[in-house]
């Protein structure tokens, strides 16, 4: 079973909301699904989520090697605190978790590019990892153009973007966000396989990760 890098194309889109859906419904399938957050920021409440969505038994620490206090971007978080992040870090605590778990969703932080520490960003995370990007849109006026650039920069990166997902915050729509899907398909080539509507709590695993 393959695992995934679920992105965003900001902070704040849904991220850890779509990987607790998807966590829920592949356990309600019958497969074992686990969690992966590299960094966290200010607080430790979405790595929760995701043990409590998959029913892990791992500690927070395993699941979420980097905590930071400060609520910022995680290079300037960890610096207040006089703490480094490596990339060795953060791959060996997933390779600790891949082992156990035959799905692991990589749930990352903010945006593509989100700096870590001196001269890596989350991006570069991905990358080492080369696994296939589910990429989360805020359904929104301007998601388009946001969704375009991160298609693009995932491609850059050598990787797949496999399915993008829209993600309504709010209850009322207006056009931008009826309209989106059909654009945005258009100019990324990338299927939007998940539209989901303020407060959904259920996303189907199979059609959006094709396991």
């Amino acid at each position: 079973m393959p695992h995934f890098f679920i992105a965003g194309t900001d902070a704040g889109v849904g991220k850890t909301y779509v990987a607790c859906n998807l966590l829920r419904d592949l356990n309600n399938r019958g497969l074992t699904a686990g969690a992966f957050k590299p960094v966290c920021c200010g607080e430790r409440a979405d790595a929760r989520r995701l043990r409590e969505a998959a029913g892990m038994s791992e500690s927070l620490e395993q699941i979420n090697p980097i905590y930071l206090r400060a609520f910022a971007e995680p290079a300037m978080a960890a610096e207040l605190e006089h703490k480094a992040i490596s990339m060795l870090q953060l791959v060996e605590a997933y390779e600790s978790l891949r082992s156990t778990y035959p799905i692991l969703l990589v749930d990352a932080i903010s945006g593509w590019e989100t700096p870590l520490a001196d001269g890596i960003t989350m991006a570069d995370l991905a990358e080492q990892l080369q696994l296939p990007v589910i990429l989360v849109v805020k359904n929104q006026r301007g998601a388009v153009s946001q969704a375009i650039m991160s298609v693009r920069a995932i491609s850059n990166r050598g990787l797949v973007c496999q399915a993008i997902v829209l993600n309504h915050i709010g209850e009322e729509w207006d056009t931008a966000s009826v309209t989106n899907k059909q654009l945005i398909e258009h100019y990324t080539g990338v299927p939007v396989l998940a539209e989901l509507i303020h407060d959904q709590e259920y996303i189907d695993s199979q059609e959006l990760l094709g396991i």
